[in-house]
């Protein structure tokens, strides 16, 4: 996606509500509804990826929340491959990726698969919590990606962010 729904930049830039309070968005053009921690920023990063892409602030350190889709168009998904994919991904970047759990989950009714993973690069370590959802018509995949410091309170903002998923 190459920016957010103008939308949805507006609720998130006028949300005066603290960063744990979540804002509704329904953007008809998602396969899904959402809330988001107001006074998040919409994020570019050039990719195309559709979907929405919010980060705590405009310079790093920033925590990140991606909630991307991808249509299926009829092909089966399977979530182990689209999981080596994107590790592949991150450790063809140069980082090294150490996966520390992996669970099924199933968040707005959609079955899935959610890894955690320790990032060590050489600027530090970070800690992302990956869902991948397998959809009747879409797959998903939705990351929290932030420092260890922080990474137990955001990833309980991102616990609260999957609970208010509803898929159309």
């Amino acid at each position: 996606m190459n920016a957010l729904p103008s939308l949805l930049l507006a609720a998130l830039l006028v949300s005066t509500a603290g960063a744990q309070d979540l804002v509704a968005v329904n953007d008809p053009k998602l396969p899904f509804t959402v809330s988001l921690p107001g006074g998040w920023l919409g994020a570019d990063f050039g990719d195309k990826a559709a979907g929405l892409s919010v980060v705590s602030a405009k310079a790093p350190p920033a925590s990140l929340i991606r909630l991307l889709y991808t249509a299926k168009n009829g092909v089966a998904a399977d979530l182990n491959t689209e999981f080596r994919k994107f590790e592949a991904g991150v450790v063809s970047s140069g980082v090294t990726l150490k996966q520390q759990s992996s669970m099924a989950a199933k968040y707005g009714g959609v079955s899935g698969q959610e890894r955690q993973y320790l990032l060590m690069h050489p600027g530090g370590q970070l800690r992302m919590r990956v869902w991948y959802g397998n959809g009747a018509k879409n797959l998903y995949s939705f990351q929290l990606t932030d420092s260890s410091a922080r990474y137990a309170q955001a990833s309980a903002l991102f616990s609260k962010v999957l609970a208010s998923l509803r898929f159309r």
